[in-house]
């Protein structure tokens, strides 16, 4: 039996069924012998499970060949909008998420997107998180906002990052609470804020490398609007539908307070 230290990379290919066979039973005891690991396993499982019978007939359909490009990289990249797809709805944003969660669409199957960039890949997972948790009224969130310690040393503990749930009552908004994701290397926290009208907005949070940037997409076919920044190890990216002005003002608020948490 095979005797080593598995990672979230290991519980992926588990569940897209690309584990060796060799490494099957030292895993599932190694799962066994770690339960903060084999809940993630089981989170990624039912979340697997639900965005698949969700989009089914959607994932079937073949992959348009602009997004094809833009996934194996055989287009540069020069402007704002022409380094993330051009999704033309929101939906199309949740395929690409499901994906990724479903089948390693995005985390590079096949040889892709081995050199993604991290503003990238961060965008696209927020606003695939946001269309596929923030708009479920029914699913939105695991933890709820009631307590904010515990949802803040919950996420923190499982991100790796000093994370604290923003308050922006001052503009409008409750915390509804949040969620852990998966991300790639590490996990990505989500937190979903709602105001008095039913509009939403997500906080998606991870570590990220040493990568430094900051900017604002919007699809040009439309959907949500990603404001984002990558600086000390850690990525975020706030999301929503709101009128981009209005939404800058509400990231600011949250930015402020996101950045103060974090050591350095």
């Amino acid at each position: 039996m095979t005797r080593r230290e598995y990672t979230l990379r290991d519980i992926h290919m588990a569940l897209d069924g690309e584990m060796p066979a060799e490494d099957r039973e030292a895993f599932e005891v190694w799962l066994a012998a770690n339960p903060d690991m084999k809940a993630m396993s089981t989170r990624f499982a039912a979340d697997r499970a639900r965005l698949q019978n969700v989009l089914a007939s959607v994932l079937k359909e073949p992959v348009p060949e602009r997004l094809t490009e833009v996934v194996t990289e055989d287009q540069p990249r020069t402007t704002r909008t022409s380094w993330l797809p051009a999704w033309r709805s929101a939906a199309a944003a949740a395929v690409i998420f499901a994906a990724g969660v479903a089948g390693g669409y995005l985390a590079g199957a096949g040889g892709l997107r081995t050199q993604a960039e991290a503003k990238e890949e961060l965008v696209e997972n927020a606003i695939g998180a946001y269309v596929t948790y923030a708009a479920d009224q029914g699913h939105t969130v695991e933890v709820g906002g009631t307590d904010r310690p515990y949802l803040e040393g919950w996420l923190s503990k499982r991100t790796g990052l000093k994370l604290v749930a923003p308050d922006l009552k001052s503009e409008g908004f409750e915390l509804l609470g949040g969620r852990l994701l998966p991300g790639g290397q590490s996990p990505a926290a989500l937190l979903v804020y709602k105001d008095q009208k039913g509009a939403q907005i997500s906080i998606y949070m991870i570590a990220k490398g040493d990568a430094k940037a900051k900017g604002t997409y919007t699809a040009k076919t439309g959907g949500p609007t990603a404001i984002y920044w990558l600086d000390k190890n850690y990525g975020c990216a706030i999301v929503g539908s709101l009128p981009e002005q209005r939404l800058a003002e509400v990231a600011k608020t949250a930015w402020k307070q996101l950045v103060e948490a974090v050591p350095g």
